[in-house]
């Protein structure tokens, strides 16, 4: 895993930009400490940091072939099939590494080559005949690319913060982009780089840049296809896929490990790697200081995970490592977790995993976890639960009317939340093909797909990635996903059951205790001191009367938000985000504002 970078002016000569573009690269330096490469051309500068993984000795960038130059961040699961025809096309190798397999195989097939990647990847090749700049990110967007194209200048980057480095972007939000921060935060509009003048390329496309000109084209997508497939058919085919996506992405030459946090998920991972592994597999789990006091059920965490870890462990003979976290940790690492995603986030969520991240990162750089089995097997309530599913938006963004009240009543009339939520839902349903839009079941995966996950996948390729630790998903396969789209959705949940497909498909693979195991979220702080530091913190911040936040919000409501003894705030968010964390994100948001020196349209 690595952190790529680029500048292009298509008239003038960036000799002198070399020292602002070192610091660029500089700040992603967490993605990558074992290398720094440069290519500086007259009109064209390349950089990478590399983390290695696969061929240790040989695989630094900037890597060569003939007028093809590539910056490559990603991991490639099926490269030695594609390195195999190259091979019968005469193509020679002087690495093991995946690098050059993208590289050669852009050199034969250009953009035709994404069709036959698997893995996770943002990806430069530069040509210096051509002077064309070609970029393309991953089907699921688990890896990041930004990209602005401002006057003469194209830069792009795997975090936001290098772009505006160059100075040649301001930190500068529109009222639209607050809206859509505030509307649909901690998640973002597709395709947004928070910043007017940056883009995200979204997973799935690819960009041509040259001499000022962008084309983008969208590669893939989720097909419709007629599928007659049995249950049982189904059960098999399931396994088969899952089964080879895990040992796939077990492919490195550095130890690899997994998470285990006793949910279906990531125990299915972990078995599979365990009986695949030559020797003893370490497993890590978290928790927070004071769960074990303060832990209270809800209709969404069942149940604590300590128990079915030990099952799992003990099952696998598994080295398992137990991470608690502090209250204090949690808090401390909120402005870390800012940095690293360059905009507020899912608060508690991110700083938890952060940190969790440094931990492992201690002893490994490479491990598996169980993001995006619920998405694509319709393991969230939202699948199943009508009061849920019969929303007609994003059914995990809650209390619009309440996110519209803490505004600022200068911005009430002007910023319209729920209009933009209708908006960015409407765009994204009208991608799909016209006799899937009225299904429900298509709809909830699409969103899900291209909402939801994105969020979960970014909140994991960021804290990790800032911790120097490479983060595989098993579950964000290709042709599991293209399957699994077409199967009906009763497959999925049947018998009151969440994910009863993926749960069938493994019986006998894991313990039933852990297969049949009620969903549980990632843990969240149960501890009511996390509430009383976020609170602290935040109050301090609002002392400062100078604050963009009292142009931006009303601070009556939030005044209300800090001293209200009753957490009687829906989840805001997903399943875990309720008044802390909403304290907390308003703490983050400040704190933004001010590190970021962002100014904003009319404030």
């Amino acid at each position: 895993m690595c952190a790529i970078c680029g500048w292009i002016n298509k008239n003038e000569n960036l000799n002198d930009k070399h020292d602002t573009f070192r610091e660029m690269l500089d700040l992603m330096s967490c993605r990558g400490k074992d290398n720094t490469g440069y290519y500086f051309g007259e009109k064209v500068l390349l950089g990478h940091k590399r983390l290695a993984i696969i061929d240790l000795e040989k695989g630094n960038q900037p890597m060569y072939y003939k007028d093809y130059i590539i910056v490559y961040n990603g991991e490639l699961y099926n490269a030695d099939e594609i390195k195999s025809k190259l091979l019968e096309k005469k193509y020679k190798f002087d690495t093991t590494c995946d690098t050059e397999v993208v590289l050669k195989g852009y050199a034969e097939y250009k953009e035709r080559v994404l069709d036959m990647l698997e893995g996770i990847f943002a990806f430069c090749i530069y040509n210096r005949k051509t002077e064309e700049i070609f970029l393309a990110r991953d089907r699921f967007g688990i890896k990041p690319l930004y990209y602005s194209n401002k006057g003469n200048d194209f830069i792009f980057s795997s975090m936001i913060k290098p772009i505006l480095k160059s100075k040649v972007i301001k930190p500068y939000l529109s009222k639209k982009a607050l809206g859509e921060i505030l509307a649909l935060g901690p998640s973002k509009k597709q395709g947004s780089g928070i910043f007017t003048g940056i883009n995200e390329l979204r997973s799935a496309h690819y960009l041509k840049y040259n001499k000022g000109k962008i084309e983008i084209t969208r590669y893939w997508n989720v097909e419709t296809k007629e599928c007659n497939d049995t249950f049982e058919e189904a059960k098999e085919k399931v396994k088969e896929l899952l089964t080879d996506s895990i040992k796939r992405q077990m492919v490195s030459d550095v130890p690899i490990a997994t998470l285990l946090s006793g949910g279906l998920d990531s125990s299915l991972i972990t078995g599979i790697v365990a009986k695949n592994k030559d020797n003893k597999l370490t497993t890590f789990s978290i928790d927070y200081e004071g769960n074990d006091k303060y832990f209270k059920k809800t209709d969404f965490t069942v149940s604590r995970d300590e128990h079915y870890i030990e099952v799992m462990s003990k099952e696998f003979n598994t080295n398992h490592k137990y991470k608690t976290i502090t209250q204090e940790d949690v808090v401390e690492y909120l402005k870390d977790a800012l940095h690293a995603k360059d905009y507020p986030g899912m608060t508690d969520i991110d700083s938890s995993l952060l940190w969790f991240s440094k931990e492992i990162a201690k002893e490994f750089r490479v491990i598996l976890s169980g993001e995006c089995a619920d998405e694509i097997f319709g393991g969230y309530p939202w699948f199943y639960r009508k009061d849920l599913n019969d929303r007609k938006l994003f059914p995990w963004i809650n209390n619009l009317e309440y996110r519209q009240s803490l505004l600022n009543e200068n911005l009430q009339d002007e910023i319209d939340l729920k209009e933009i939520v209708e908006k960015e839902y409407e765009d994204t349903i009208n991608e799909l093909a016209e006799e899937d839009r009225n299904k429900k079941d298509k709809r909830l995966f699409y969103i899900n797909m291209t909402h939801f996950m994105q969020g979960l996948l970014e909140r994991k390729d960021r804290m990790t990635m800032y911790a120097t630790l490479e983060a595989r998903v098993p579950f964000a396969d290709t042709k599991l996903v293209e399957y699994l789209w077409n199967l009906p959705f009763e497959y999925k949940y049947k018998e009151n059951t969440e994910k009863y497909l993926l749960r069938e498909a493994f019986k006998g693979v894991i313990p039933d205790e852990v297969l049949y195991r009620k969903k549980n979220p990632y843990p969240k702080t149960h501890n009511p001191k996390f509430l009383e530091l976020v609170s602290k913190l935040l109050k301090e911040r609002l002392e400062n009367k100078e604050s963009k936040m009292y142009k931006i919000f009303n601070i009556d409501k939030i005044n209300e938000l800090l001293e209200s003894k009753e957490d009687d705030i829906l989840p805001w968010y997903g399943q875990l985000m309720t008044r802390p964390q909403l304290i907390a994100y308003l703490y983050e948001f400040d704190l933004w504002l001010e590190e970021y020196n962002i100014e904003i349209e009319g404030i």
